[in-house]
């Protein structure tokens, strides 16, 4: 079992700048801005310090490459970014959601709690 010094506060504001500025690496235009400005302040400052990729990731891109970053495990990283991504999804809102979803490559809409839905071809 964990102690309790496995969680604290710290590495819970270290996870959170990291998901939020990998995200920002990710995202851009209206989303980029608008997601922003539904932010905290520090959080919004994390999220936009970050210049965006050329070529965004995939989802399971995105994982691996804060476990590389952040030096732990692909599965670390993957609760660490859900854990973060549900309350963006909260502070964002549907609307907002649905566009940066529909803006990134596959495989976010598991990151942030939904199902991932492919259309028929």
């Amino acid at each position: 079992m964990c102690a309790a010094s496995c969680f604290t506060w710290e590495r819970a504001e270290d996870v959170t700048r990291a998901v939020l500025g990998a995200l920002g690496r990710q995202l851009t235009g209206d989303e980029r801005v608008e997601l922003a400005a539904c932010l905290p302040t520090e959080a919004a400052l994390a999220f936009t310090s970050q210049i965006p990729d050329p070529q965004p990731l995939t989802g399971w891109g995105f994982v691996k490459d804060l476990a590389t970053r952040r030096g732990t495990t692909p599965a670390v990283a993957r609760w660490d970014t859900g854990a973060v991504l549900a309350v963006i999804c909260h502070l964002a809102g549907t609307a907002l959601l649905d566009r940066i979803l529909n803006q990134l490559p596959s495989g976010y809409a598991l990151l942030f709690g939904r199902a991932e839905l492919t259309q028929a071809a």
